[in-house]
């Protein structure tokens, strides 16, 4: 049950736990990441935006993390959708705590995943290992919003070198929490104004929006 994409990468690694629904692993999957810090605008996009996706069929993959992270996860539960946190702990350490209420939905609506033994506590250098599993689960990476420098960009970065495609959201110039998604345009990201951008970047065929049960 390896997911394909993920051992494609140059540096997979060699054993991951996992908590939830098993087979989410094996659809498609797109990586939705930005700010700690982000603005309540971000937060409504990025919310929106998983919304449109798991609408498509697509799962959510982010890194559980507060600002951006958290919004994209609960979009997708929101909407009836799928979503993967990937941890940068032990599969049973909860970080942030303050996100132990949206993990308990992630194991209803997805799975939790991570490539650090039980136990392990939170390390800031497990973060840049976190992220490229976050990248290389996806077929695509889409940064929210983003500042520079940002941990965000790290994962881009990743998912350019997994040959995966890198989409931004486009700000103000006026915006400093924005810079990160300008830069990435500038340098050849996708444009993303809405999840018909995110599926032509990865050439996916967009069946008709499922509708909400009442």
């Amino acid at each position: 049950a390896y997911p394909a994409l993920l051992y494609a990468i140059p540096d997979p690694p060699p054993l991951i736990y996992l908590r939830g629904r098993l087979e989410t692993l094996g659809r498609a999957q797109v990586a939705m990441v930005g700010s700690r810090r982000a603005s309540a605008a971000g937060k409504r996009i990025a919310s929106t935006l998983a919304a449109e996706l798991v609408q498509r069929d697509i799962v959510i993959t982010s890194g559980m993390a507060t600002g951006i992270d958290g919004a994209s996860h609960r979009g997708a539960i929101e909407a009836d959708g799928c979503s993967i946190g990937v941890m940068a702990t032990g599969i049973e350490r909860i970080y942030p705590q303050r996100h132990r209420e949206l993990a308990e939905q992630l194991l209803v609506r997805g799975l939790l995943l991570t490539e650090f033994p039980p136990g392990t506590p939170p390390h800031r250098g497990h973060f840049p290992r976190r992220n490229r599993i976050i990248s290389g689960l996806s077929l695509a990476t889409v940064v929210v919003e983003a500042a520079l420098p940002s941990g965000s960009l790290l994962t881009a970065t990743a998912a350019a070198e997994q040959g995966r495609d890198v989409c931004a959201v486009p700000w103000s110039s006026l915006h400093p929490g924005g810079a990160g998604c300008l830069q990435l345009l500038h340098d050849g990201a996708a444009l993303v104004r809405n999840a018909s951008d995110v599926l032509d970047s990865i050439g996916w065929f967009q069946p008709a929006a499922k509708q909400r049960q009442p």
